[in-house]
């Protein structure tokens, strides 16, 4: 089936003899010429990119023509963070986008919609320039101006596309949430941007139901009281209507903008306090698209994107990133495994995707279902596909490799919200082995570290970055001093990204992705805040408490277990349970609902009162229970059940594997 190295490792894709023909090998042919650098291969390629990378990014501008006003200097200021780059230039995402509209593309199709019943709609290059144009003069005759904030509650669907660049290309800032997330979750993320202008959904359908949202929609409206102006997307408006706006002729305008000019705030939650908006710019955004998709990925306008992708997750900006190179995207606001478990590969074939993103949890259930959807759909057409997260399991992978075939590479790949792109995954020049990703994506000077700051190979460790990325935060929103921003990831080591996953990196430049190192709940690459959970649990009569953590599987799963402590006065039953999973799902999302809800007899805190769920994650992965400083704990003697159940829990998931 698959060939194997001289090293026992298993080949699972190899690049073509004339891979240098390609569209890195080109980029780094021209390089090395204008340069006066050696780059051979990869890997001479990623040392250029990380020892000099204001001459690789600026490379990159320049080999895919961005366009905007650029001046002056790439980077001022090197240090992280703070480091300055482009400070003289100014551009616009969203024009850098509708480029592709002009030209030969611009009768093709930018984006295929998919519904659940499979009936496909097209939007042409020029069709999606025409519609941004109208929103945006729309915007702009509402009163939104450069700095204002436009926030959405939206599926997967062309109008999140095209709100967001309408919005980017007058200078407002983005920030969009799925319409499944609760109303009280969406507002505690949008109200903190106190937004202007609110794009809404009056329904979707998922998994063959249709779920109205009107009375969602009114409950955000109501609860956030720096709007102006509310505008609907669907069937019946009582508001200002989309399809109105999307129909009125207006002349393409971009206003261009300083290189770090707010784009899009995305938000991740921690293990305490409000969701964290991250910011990110105009300049670095694009940069790090043409980067991924342009050299990583290869992708070129003969090329389409398939991702299902709820728009809460970053993984939903990659859309954006893949219209960037010229590439068309697949959207699709309907349920993954509907009406059956590999109904993304039907989507694949029917739109004739090239890629495919998706995550392992999502191809080990279709390769546990029993399901080889390359005997039952033409995927011919696919040469990639791109799973998120961590390395995927060997079985998962060879499965894969026998579904979709040899020509299709699988690029492992792995990054966070932090800088909406990826720090690790898939490259065109080397061959793809069994257990291991690729290694670091160009420009990413990828180092791993252990408790002193000192570099390991072929050794568990946290994963940082030792210089700057144009990707990298421009700020974390209501963070005046920084002070949020550097706690987030310069407090273990000064100047230094620490990212908060456990990595091996091996002297050969692959690495294997081993989960967060914090307690950060990472469920199948989406990131959930434990203190949403928390939220959801207040109102529930009964509990006292609870504690949330996120372990990974060895083969690829992830356990999501709540803890709940109760009033001694009540007895944990199904009516319990379920009356805890009904809270969370109403307010928080279905994707916050643990995998098990298990009764303790206490949750271990600090003296501050604060719950120890990085202790508790790290027992449940194997550490050592003699690490647990026990001083630091109020109550010591809590930490024993725990103990107890994670030894349990480590001994059955050895037999399992």
């Amino acid at each position: 089936m698959n060939d194997t190295t001289a090293h026992g490792e298993t080949i699972l894709w190899e690049p073509e003899a004339d891979a240098m023909a390609g569209l890195m090998g080109r980029f780094l042919a021209a390089a090395a010429e204008e340069c006066a650098v050696d780059l051979p291969d990869y890997r001479s390629a990623l040392a250029w990119s990380t020892d000099d990378i204001a001459g690789f990014w600026d490379r990159v501008r320049r080999w895919f023509d961005l366009v905007g006003d650029w001046r002056g200097p790439v980077l001022t200021d090197e240090r992280m963070p703070g480091a300055k780059w482009f400070p003289l230039s100014r551009l616009n995402y969203a024009e850098n986008v509708l480029r592709h509209a002009r030209g030969a593309l611009a009768s093709q199709a930018a984006i295929v919609d998919i519904d659940e019943h499979g009936h496909q709609r097209e939007m042409s290059w020029r069709d999606l320039s025409d519609r941004v144009a109208s929103v945006a003069a729309s915007l702009r005759r509402l009163g939104v101006r450069r700095g204002d904030r436009v926030v959405a509650v939206l599926p997967n669907a062309p109008e999140a596309i095209i709100g967001l660049l309408a919005s980017a290309s007058i200078g407002a800032t983005w920030c969009i949430c799925s319409p499944d997330l609760s109303a009280t979750a969406t507002v505690a993320r949008l109200g903190q941007l106190d937004p202007k202008v609110l794009i809404g959904s009056l329904g979707y359908r998922y998994g063959g139901k249709w779920f109205d949202r009107r009375d969602h929609l009114d409950e955000i409206v109501a609860r956030l009281p720096s709007l102006e102006h509310v505008i609907e997307v669907g069937q019946d408006t009582t508001r200002m209507s989309f399809a109105e706006l999307t129909a009125e002729q207006a002349e393409p305008g971009f206003d261009r903008v300083p290189f770090d000019h707010p784009l899009w705030v995305l938000f991740t939650s921690g293990t305490t306090g409000s969701p964290k908006g991250i910011v990110h710019g105009h300049g670095g955004m694009a940069l790090e698209a043409v980067k991924a998709w342009g050299l990583q990925f290869e992708m070129t306008p003969e090329d389409r994107y398939y991702v299902a992708a709820n728009t809460s997750w970053m993984v939903w900006n990659t859309l954006l990133a893949s219209l960037m190179s010229g590439a068309s995207i697949v959207t699709y606001a309907g349920s993954p495994t509907f009406p059956r478990v590999d109904r993304q590969f039907e989507i694949v074939a029917n739109s004739g995707a090239t890629m495919f993103g998706t995550g392992a949890a999502y191809l080990k259930r279709v390769q546990e279902a029993g399901r080889y959807p390359g005997g039952e759909y033409d995927l011919s057409a696919l040469r990639l596909v791109m799973s998120t997260g961590s390395t995927l399991a060997d079985a998962t992978a060879n499965w894969l490799h026998d579904t979709v075939g040899a020509r299709a590479r699988l690029a492992d790949t792995s990054g966070g919200t932090d800088i909406c792109s990826a720090f690790v995954g898939g490259n065109p020049l080397e061959p793809v082995r069994l257990g291991r990703m690729q290694g670091a994506f160009l420009g990413v000077a990828l180092d791993v570290f252990d408790e002193s700051g000192k570099s390991l190979r072929d050794t568990v460790g946290e994963l940082v970055i030792t210089r700057p990325m144009p990707a990298m935060p421009v700020s974390f929103w209501n963070d005046p001093d920084g002070a949020r921003y550097r706690a987030a990831y310069f407090e273990a080591y000064p100047d230094v990204w620490t990212h908060g996953d456990w990595i091996t990196l091996s002297t050969d430049g692959t690495c294997e992705i081993l989960g967060r190192s914090d307690a950060t709940l990472n469920r199948h690459g989406i990131r959930l805040g434990s203190s949403e959970i928390y939220g959801a649990l207040q109102p529930v009569s009964g509990v006292l408490d609870g504690l949330v953590i996120g372990v990974e599987l060895p083969a690829g799963g992830y356990w999501l277990p709540l803890f709940v402590e109760l009033d001694q006065s009540r007895n944990f039953d199904d009516a319990l349970r379920e009356r805890i999973t009904t809270a969370i799902r109403s307010n928080a999302s279905p994707r916050h609902v643990p995998d098990e809800i298990i009764p303790v007899p206490a949750i271990p805190v600090t003296h501050t009162g604060k719950k120890v769920e990085l202790p508790i994650k790290r027992l449940f992965a194997g550490a050592d229970p003699d690490a647990i400083d026990r001083g630091a704990l109020a109550n010591p003697e809590a930490m024993d059940w725990y103990i107890d159940r994670a030894r349990e829990f480590l001994a059955s998931t050895k037999e399992k594997s």
